[in-house]
């Protein structure tokens, strides 16, 4: 069939997108968007971390200490409450971080990844073999009951550092091998935060679980009546937070919960967007021929918040709030969490606890390197080899191991985890070093490995251009 140009006199179904198309069309602009905020975020992250290895190991650590510890507090009148900076930039920021995860996860549960079974089955296998097989290996160097709470330190990915260097390679990688290394890490950031809540959340007091509930009924309420402005949604979430400190739980983990809360559709107005778009400009227009004869710019004020009140009717919550976040977290809040926490002194104390650090750090950096991939390709071979799946279209064998390279660079989430496994200064230190050198070794290899893909594929893709010509 012939398609002719849409004359602009023609009807208004023929040059307009269908629902279908829009929907499309917003998804993967939505994806290059994150994609080039991820790439590029992974640079900023890269030089946090290299900045706070760098003052941690220099004349100036003492200094560096103490800025993370310095007491950060409230007071009213007689109450009052000094945490460290650390805890406010661990507990406090990072649940914006988590916040922008749990309304990832929510997106992927309603049009993506994980919205069909079908689709969600082999990332969804590939990440279970990439948690249990890291934490397998780590088990193997650490059989001591305190060691052993370190299992999960290896089992996370952080989709920014894989991001930023699979963007590295360019555009010779397949399409569907970045979209499977997104769904996997995010389906890994979903177990991250499971295992958070299941292993790392003791002794839970229940007083803690009522003002939850209330965060959450207030958050219910809001929907109830349609408030679309996120500021209104920040006293529920701080009430949600405290109770989730008060339970005995990692307090970042209200983040998942707004985030998974949030809605993934637009909020109706009563009116709809198209009217209020139509009625804005109609009165846009009205005030620039007022504006001629000098009346005040006061009228635009009105068309203005119908355009805001269109965009709310257009842009699901889920969506619109997401892509408001996501840079200030990815440019703000990870590089800050990282120069917070990658500060790691190289030179050991010795002692006896050496040892033991020592196969902390061995365990972490071998799980990482060695345990993701193999638990990735491996699980993933089983089931498309026994028929439960197939491998996406345009993805080989040669795709899913540079996923599986680049799933081992493990950093934001891996620390987080760390944090929370270990109270011992020495092994702490000694679990971010795993967890900064194994994550250093897997993106070298990925790196390396994708150049040999990358290559690969061209050549295939000349040898079919040129077969006809054969």
């Amino acid at each position: 069939m012939v398609r002719h140009a849409a004359s602009p006199h023609a009807p208004h179904s023929l040059h307009t997108p269908s629902r279908a198309q829009r929907i499309a069309q917003r998804a993967f602009a939505a994806m290059e968007r994150f994609l080039h905020v991820e790439a590029f975020s992974g640079l900023v992250l890269l030089a946090a971390a290299a900045a706070a290895l760098f003052w941690a190991n220099s004349p100036w650590a003492a200094a560096y200490d103490a800025l993370w510890h310095l007491p950060v507090g409230l007071s009213v009148g007689s109450w009052s409450v000094a945490p460290s900076l650390h805890f406010w930039i661990n507990d406090g920021l990072m649940t914006l971080f988590f916040l922008v995860v749990g309304m990832e996860i929510r997106r992927e549960i309603h049009e993506g990844a994980l919205s069909s079974m079908r689709q969600a089955l082999l990332p969804i296998g590939a990440a279970l073999g990439g948690v249990a097989v890291p934490a397998l290996v780590y088990l193997a160097f650490n059989h001591d009951a305190v060691l052993r709470s370190g299992w999960a330190v290896p089992t996370a990915t952080d989709i920014a550092f894989a991001v930023g260097v699979l963007a590295l390679l360019g555009r010779g990688i397949p399409g569907n091998v970045r979209i499977f290394l997104l769904a996997l890490a995010i389906i890994d950031d979903v177990i991250a935060v499971l295992i958070i809540a299941l292993f790392y959340s003791g002794g839970l007091a229940p007083a803690g679980f009522a003002v939850a509930a209330l965060g959450v009924l207030m958050v219910l309420g809001l929907q109830r009546i349609g408030a679309g402005s996120a500021w209104a949604y920040v006293l529920p979430g701080a009430v949600l937070w405290g109770g989730i400190l008060m339970t005995g739980a990692h307090p970042t983990l209200a983040g998942v919960v707004l985030g998974l809360m949030t809605p993934v559709r637009p909020g109706r107005l009563g009116q709809p967007a198209q009217a209020l778009i139509d009625e804005a400009a109609a009165r846009l227009r009205s005030a620039a021929a007022d504006a001629r004869l000098g009346a005040a710019p006061a009228a635009l004020l009105h068309p203005r918040r119908q355009l805001l009140q269109a965009q709310r009717e257009l842009v699901p919550p889920v969506s619109r709030v997401q892509m408001a976040l996501h840079p200030w977290v990815a440019f703000g809040v990870m590089p800050i969490f990282a120069l917070a926490n990658a500060g790691v002194p190289l030179a050991g104390d010795g002692g006896s606890a050496a040892g033991a650090a020592a196969w902390v750090t061995a365990g972490v950096a071998l799980a990482l390197v060695a345990g993701k991939p193999l638990g990735i390709v491996g699980v993933s071979w089983l089931m498309v080899r026994s028929g439960l799946c197939r491998l996406p279209p345009g993805v080989d064998w040669g795709g899913i191991w540079l996923v599986g390279l680049l799933a081992g660079i493990g950093f934001t989430m891996s620390i987080f985890i760390a944090m929370l496994a270990f109270t011992d200064p020495a092994l702490l230190g000694a679990a971010k070093l795993g967890v900064l050198g194994g994550s250093v070794v897997a993106a070298v290899l990925g790196l390396g490995w994708g150049w040999v893909y990358r290559a690969r594929q061209a050549a295939a893709r000349t040898d079919m251009a040129s077969a006809p010509h054969a």
